[in-house]
């Protein structure tokens, strides 16, 4: 519920700034206009950039993949118990 609110408020913000320029004609209305659509896509932008650094860093578990390994081993023991196909090795 917190990030909504952050959200709205920052929306609030940005919509309030949007039409005190188109008010106050400092910058050119031909210009001002056209911010929503600067805003949407350098939003856009903003998270491609963070998917990409997520990507680029993504943490490594070794110690996981062995557990996770191990957990997979022993279900496949279980279910070769109980005579159901489980795959190849």
């Amino acid at each position: 519920m917190k990030h909504i609110l952050k959200i709205m408020a920052l929306l609030v913000a940005i919509s309030a700034f949007w039409i005190g320029l188109l008010e106050t004609s400092v910058v050119s209305r031909k210009y001002t206009w056209l911010m929503p659509v600067y805003f949407v896509v350098s939003l856009g932008c903003y998270g491609l950039l963070m998917v990409g650094v997520g990507l680029m860093f993504f943490p490594t578990c070794p110690q996981e993949a062995l557990l996770l390994q191990k957990d997979i081993a022993e279900a496949k023991e279980f279910f070769k118990g109980r005579d159901v196909d489980v795959g190849s090795d």
